[in-house]
């Protein structure tokens, strides 16, 4: 016969059983403490290396406004240079502080899995004692007792050891929800980690990029001010005669708006391409097009500053419907390093002159992604990102000399439309009233 003694010793053995599970967490609190230090550590070297990279920009906005001299533009390279080497430090940082901080979450999984496990086995036990008890007759529990005081006190001894398995039970609950807490969180870091990674690629591209464009701006100036002056009047010259080509072109180009395919301008559909935001030139008519350029019909998009590498962003989920590099071929003029994106409601939109093009044509990509690269490829009067909005429907990607001669562009690839299709982003992005 199993007595009520016997199942008061079980009683004790179970909690012992769960009190084993205490030195568990003890030996972790220890290991997080020393992981979470080093969390600290790096968060203060970040915080360093992001106010040393806004010192960079900051130097990068005042040497854009001096006059463009070979003497600048070698600072701007070498400054951009430098900001770019730090972004990389940067990024290297936030890898290793991510990957301390899944390390903290494994642990903690692992703690929090080992206590599941000790409940688990607890409340086992707890339930095969109880079923055993109430298995013995009234009789059997009343001959192993000398009186019924000694019975009322064991009664009472298991009515608490039944509070205590519904207690155990609605920890065991807490401790499984924590536990895919902390799996879902774990799994949100790797994301992260990988997002990190990905962007540590682009950047060393950039850095490559940035390398290569001083050795050739040295190598066709031969370092001399009077052969960077010439080479500007020439890329001015080249590409002025595009601008007028392609204006020519895009205005033979028949197209006829339907309202009623794109969406009404004011939502605020479109996310801002870049993080930080400065606009340097706007849409349609501005100073700069009124002096003289675009062949006086206007600015096709936005211009927003951006050193070299900025990362770019998606301003809307879609696929990427092509990009290009008009820098391939000698003497075109045009958007260097360009990305479009096809968007399922009506619109498209193009990022260019770009020193990294991060996606491939065909690629889904999402809302905020970063997809390149800022930089200052193609004809740009310094680092900057072109951002245009256009009807889908109407924009097209050509090669220029299959369509009609253009001035050193023949063989470049570039996306073109009517001119009405043409969009003001400020019609689409999100809180651009700020910016009217």
């Amino acid at each position: 016969m199993l007595s009520i003694r016997v199942t008061i010793k079980k009683v004790l053995i179970t909690l012992i059983v769960l009190i084993s599970a205490l030195p568990v967490a003890f030996v972790f609190a220890q290991s997080a403490s020393e992981i979470q230090s080093k969390i600290e550590d790096r968060s203060k070297k970040i915080d360093q290396l992001e106010l040393e990279i806004k010192q960079y920009e900051a130097t990068l906005t005042e040497v854009s406004k001096e006059k463009k001299t070979l003497q600048s533009a070698v600072n701007t390279l070498d400054i951009s240079r430098k900001k770019v080497s730090t972004d990389i430090t940067l990024t290297e940082r936030k890898i290793g502080s991510t990957d301390l901080t899944i390390q903290e979450l494994e642990s903690e999984i692992i703690e929090k899995e080992k206590r599941v496990l000790n409940n688990k086995n607890a409340l086992a036990e707890t339930l095969r004692t109880l079923n055993n008890v109430e298995s013995d007759s009234l009789v059997e529990t009343v001959l192993a007792y000398n009186n019924l005081s000694e019975i009322w006190d064991q009664v009472e001894t298991l009515e608490r050891f039944q509070y205590a398995v519904r207690d155990d039970v609605a920890e065991l609950t807490i401790l499984k929800a924590e536990l895919e807490s902390r799996k879902n969180e774990t799994e949100r870091k790797r994301d992260e980690l990988a997002a990190y990674q990905k962007d540590l690629s682009g950047k060393k591209q950039v850095l490559d990029q940035n390398r290569t464009e001083k050795d050739q701006l040295l190598k066709a100036t031969q370092n001399k001010e009077s052969g960077y002056q010439k080479l500007l009047e020439e890329k001015r010259a080249a590409y002025e005669q595009f601008s007028r080509e392609l204006q020519d072109l895009e205005t033979q180009l028949k197209y006829t708006l339907d309202p009623n395919s794109i969406p009404t301008s004011g939502q605020g559909i479109l996310a801002w391409p870049l993080s930080s935001l400065r606009v340097t030139q706007h849409f349609g008519n501005t100073l700069f097009a009124q002096s003289g350029a675009y062949a006086g019909q206007g600015h096709n998009g936005m211009d927003f500053a951006a050193s070299p590498g900025t990362a770019v962003k998606a301003a809307l989920g879609g696929v990427v419907g092509g990009i290009g590099n008009t820098d391939t071929v000698p003497g075109c003029y045009s958007y260097g390093k360009w990305i479009l994106l096809r968007h399922n409601n009506g619109l498209a939109t193009l990022y260019a002159h770009l020193s990294v093009i991060n996606v491939n044509p065909g690629a889904t990509v999402n809302t905020g992604e970063t997809i390149g690269y800022s930089g200052n490829t193609g004809y740009s009067t310094g680092p900057h990102l072109h951002f245009t909005v256009y009807v889908s429907d109407a924009v097209k990607i050509v090669r220029l000399g299959d369509i009609k001669k253009i001035t050193n562009c023949g063989p470049a690839y570039i996306p073109i439309a009517a001119l009405e299709a043409y969009l003001n982003p400020l019609d689409y992005l999100q809180g651009a009233n700020t910016l009217r």
